[in-house]
């Protein structure tokens, strides 16, 4: 019996009192579920859905390419090729930054001012997995409630599983098929700051780092690595009472900037004020962009970029594939188990078991 205190619960996030099965779903339900599930994929009509823009069906592609189940592989492939030919058409801009800097909050705030624009915006955001559940939470959704519901904006969530840097592992493919299905501007928010952003930095055109004033973080931010990547910081929430702090910020990141080495592409990077909040310095974070994509591109180092970009993605390739291959295989598996066991009895060491095991793949593979 349901108590009056969990009847006036109402909120989606308490807890539910477990309900009766439901009279609904039966056995004809389950079938058909069943058969829909079996039904062969229409490629061809797949990859002209993409083409012609259809969410539904940019979706579906996008949760092939995340699979890890080889039956998809060659489904895949084809899509990936099909759509290549209409990919490269848009602008990457790849968002990092601290948890609770206001990640979700820009990007809606953004996406909202380009579709205004006229702008088609895609938002690749990827979330934490749980190394100990698995599972992830997946709620960008459910926190940029406006742009969702924008026909010119579309978000997709992913689980970052194992992927360095939070990144997904397809994710690369997926911007293919973004920018297949018409949009402008792909923005990939990744899980937090660190050393191995460099994956999401090696995907995109421009690399926006946001940071918080006040937050104890300046001196830390000052340090190499992801602010020698960043091409533009943009500290956020700077409203209200902590106006005062962010402009002292931006002086000293400003400073800071100074001590690094001059880009490739020629361009010194940007700080920026910004309240997403209140959409207040979005404007000026698109014409700052606007300045560099029409900079790098005069001085071709855009293309160049682009060019480098997929030569590290080969390779990266190249890597997850003989990963994939090398763990799929079932002499390799049991094998690697009874290595595992001979390193908890100390009768091998971890170098000797995993020459052992190459070797071992490289004689199957003869």
């Amino acid at each position: 019996m349901v108590n009056k205190k969990e009847e006036s619960f109402k909120s989606a996030l308490g807890h539910t009192p477990a309900k009766e099965k439901s009279g609904h779903i039966g056995k004809a339900s389950v079938a058909r579920i069943q058969r829909i599930r079996k039904q062969k994929i229409d490629e061809q009509k797949l990859i002209e859905g993409i083409i012609n823009g259809n969410k539904t069906d940019l979706s579906k592609a996008i949760t092939y390419i995340e699979s890890n189940a080889s039956k998809h592989d060659q489904l895949v492939q084809k899509i990936i090729e099909a759509c290549l030919p209409k990919a490269n058409k848009s602008i990457r801009i790849g968002i990092t930054g601290v948890p609770g800097v206001g990640k979700s909050t820009f990007i809606e705030a953004f996406g909202m001012y380009l579709t205004q624009l006229g702008k088609k915006v895609a938002v690749l955001a990827v979330d934490p997995t749980s190394s100990i559940s698995k599972g992830s939470i997946l709620g960008d959704k459910t926190r940029m409630e406006e742009l969702v519901k924008n026909p010119n904006a579309f978000i997709r969530p992913t689980a970052s599983g194992s992927s360095l840097g939070g990144v997904a592992r397809k994710t690369r493919e997926s911007v293919i098929l973004c920018e297949a299905a018409g949009y402008d501007v792909i923005l990939i928010e990744t899980v937090g700051v660190g050393q191995s952003e460099t994956i999401v930095h090696s995907m995109t055109d421009f690399f926006l780092l946001l940071k918080l004033a006040g937050a104890g973080d300046e001196l830390q931010g000052i340090k190499r690595g992801i602010i020698e990547m960043a091409d533009a910081i943009i500290i956020n929430k700077a409203d209200g009472n902590n106006k005062k702090a962010a402009q002292k910020a931006k002086v000293e990141f400003n400073r800071a900037l100074h001590l690094y080495p001059e880009k490739k592409s020629q361009w010194k990077p940007k700080v920026k004020l910004c309240s997403a909040l209140h959409n207040e310095g979005i404007e000026e974070v698109w014409k700052m962009l606007s300045t560099y994509f029409a900079a790098t591109k005069e001085n071709e180092f855009f293309y160049l970029n682009r060019k480098e970009q997929n030569k590290f993605w080969l390779l990266q390739s190249i890597d997850d594939q003989l990963k994939r291959n090398f763990y799929k295989s079932e002499v390799i598996k049991k094998a690697l188990e009874e290595q595992l066991e001979k390193i908890d009895n100390n009768s091998t060491t971890p170098f000797e078991a995993a020459n052992y095991l190459l070797g071992l793949k490289a004689n199957l593979d003869k």
